[in-house]
C-alpha cells in the first residue's frame, strides 16, 4: 500500500492539518481505514490518537482509493470536533480479557 498526498492544508480555526491523499493498493484488497491511519502516522510523524481518517472513496475498477484526513494539535481538540461515529471508526478493537475467550471455549 502506497499513499500519495494531494493536498495538504492547515485550518486554524479548528486547529488541524487536512489532507488529502491517494491509497494506491495494487494487488491487494481494499484497505481499511486503520491500515490507512497507521501508515498516516509514520508518514505525518504524529500520534496515533490525533488523526482521524475521515473517509476512503475506492474508484471503480482500479486499485486505487481517494481518501481524507485530519490531524488535530490535541487530543480535546479532536474530541471537542469530531462526532462520535468518526472517532468510533478510528478507534482500536478492544481485546477481550483471557478470562471471557476461555469461558466461550
Amino acid at each position: 500500500m502506497e499513499i500519495e498526498f494531494i493536498e495538504e492544508k492547515e485550518n486554524k480555526l479548528f486547529n488541524r492539518k487536512e489532507i488529502k491523499f491517494y491509497v494506491d493498493y495494487d494487488g491487494e484488497a481494499t484497505p481499511k481505514v486503520l491500515d490507512i491511519k497507521s501508515k498516516l502516522v509514520a508518514l505525518l510523524n504524529t500520534k496515533k490518537e490525533l488523526i482521524v481518517v475521515d473517509n476512503v472513496q475506492p474508484h471503480y475498477g482500479e486499485p486505487k482509493a481517494l481518501g481524507y484526513a485530519k490531524v488535530y494539535d490535541t487530543v480535546d481538540d479532536l474530541t471537542y470536533i469530531e462526532t462520535e461515529h468518526v472517532i468510533a471508526k478510528n478507534a482500536e478493537p478492544e481485546e477481550e480479557p483471557e478470562e471471557d475467550a476461555e469461558a466461550e471455549e
